[in-house]
């Protein structure tokens, strides 16, 4: 699945917690989202827990 098909996922999927949860469920599913995809990301190798710390390599 490439970035645009997970987009319009995501897209699909929020919009229905919109619709179901109202704007708090919107928040939620939002925030959710975004847990997901920095485990992702971390999982994947793409992305270091130092870079979300704000911690550089170097250090």
């Amino acid at each position: 699945m490439n970035a645009t098909q997970t987009g319009l996922l995501a897209g699909l999927i929020l919009g229905t917690a919109a619709a179901v949860g109202g704007f708090v469920g919107f928040l939620i599913a939002l925030a959710v989202g975004a847990v997901g995809l920095l485990v992702g990301r971390i999982l994947d190798g793409e992305m270091e827990i130092g870079d979300i710390l704000g911690r550089g390599r170097d250090r």
